[in-house]
């Protein structure tokens, strides 16, 4: 007889990447949330694979983000994504059906949050719970949730910024907005078109961020090349960026996601918004990285802002420690219906 083994599974269900957490193993997968579907519908690619495909598709493949802003856009092609990374994650304990707990964002509605529990179940969970992601940041990065003293987590990823105070295990005031890394890879896509004549493609704004990207002029800038096509001949074209144009380029953006960090210590207690004036806020996710961020942060709410160990990886771990102890943190975990 097998031992009654309930394999776990924590998944940061992303806008641009799925994080799969398998407890005592960490991290075992991190690959783009993006599905390549042919023709009747068929899924051909899942995750780095299907990546690659986009903007590079005949017409009878399309290759395309099933989540849109933290949230399922396209149900049938998420819960065929999420059976995948499920088979993909368990290897050989493929047929017992594990617990998933899944990261939402703050503002997700009660219909968005079944749908995400309706497709991991329908993906070959026994039991799905849904989690906010702030906390799970919080989880992640280390902060002891459950003391009576306010934290405050910015979890910026490809679709929403999550901004929240959190104090003895629950989240006391929150903002989701929906301003993030896709934003700033479109809104450089629209700069280099109206200042170069030159079209880009997401993928390559994306590299243009990471590479050259600062959230504050630099000094010493930085100089990327970029390849694309001449809106007016139509032809394939090289250019150049520097860090400061990219700065003004996504200017509008971080102006967003600065208010959305403001608008949370307007509704935060006194009390609260004093220990986090002590501590600091702790910024987690991909978006969070882009140079200078935290600095920019500090200078607009006069409050420091850290980059958390392994940001990127926060919300995963959090799913993780959460599953591990989930009789720790019953009051933070969603129910499975």
């Amino acid at each position: 007889m097998f031992p009654n083994v309930t394999p776990k599974i924590g998944i940061d269900l992303g806008t641009t990447n799925i994080l799969v957490y398998v407890p005592g193993q960490g991290i075992v997968l991190n690959e783009p949330s993006v599905v390549a579907v042919g023709e009747n519908n068929a899924v051909l690619a899942v995750g780095s694979e299907a990546k690659l495909m986009i903007g590079r598709t005949p017409d009878s493949i399309r290759a395309y983000r099933p989540m849109r802003d933290g949230v399922i856009a396209d149900y049938r092609v998420t819960e065929a994504m999420l059976r995948y990374f499920l088979r993909k994650s368990m290897g050989k304990y493929s047929f017992f059906k594990p617990d998933v707990m899944v990261s939402v964002p703050a503002g997700v509605t009660s219909t968005e949050r079944r749908a995400v529990v309706e497709a991991a179940t329908k993906a070959g969970a026994k039991n799905a719970y849904v989690v906010k992601e702030p906390i799970l940041a919080a989880i992640g990065a280390g902060v002891p949730i459950y003391e009576p003293q306010g934290h405050m987590i910015v979890d910026i990823g490809g679709g929403t910024i999550d901004a929240a105070v959190i104090s003895l295990g629950g989240i006391v005031a929150a903002n989701s907005v929906k301003c993030a890394g896709n934003r700033i890879d479109a809104s450089i896509v629209d700069y280099v078109k109206k200042t170069r004549n030159l079209s880009i493609g997401e993928k390559t704004a994306e590299e243009i961020k990471i590479n050259v990207g600062s959230a504050l002029p630099l000094e010493e800038e930085l100089t990327m090349e970029i390849k694309g096509r001449d809106v007016l001949t139509g032809l394939p074209r090289t250019t150049e960026i520097k860090s400061n144009e990219v700065v003004k380029a996504i200017g509008r953006e971080l102006k967003e996601m600065v208010q959305a960090i403001k608008d949370v210590f307007q509704q935060t207690p006194p009390e609260l918004a004093a220990d986090i004036i002590d501590g600091g806020i702790i910024m987690t996710g991909g978006t969070s990285q882009l140079r200078n961020f935290p600095e920019l942060i500090h200078r607009r709410t006069g409050v420091k802002a850290q980059l958390a160990d392994q940001a990127l990886f926060c919300v995963a771990k959090g799913t993780g420690v959460a599953l591990e102890h989930l009789d720790v943190y019953k009051r933070a975990v969603l129910s499975k219906r």
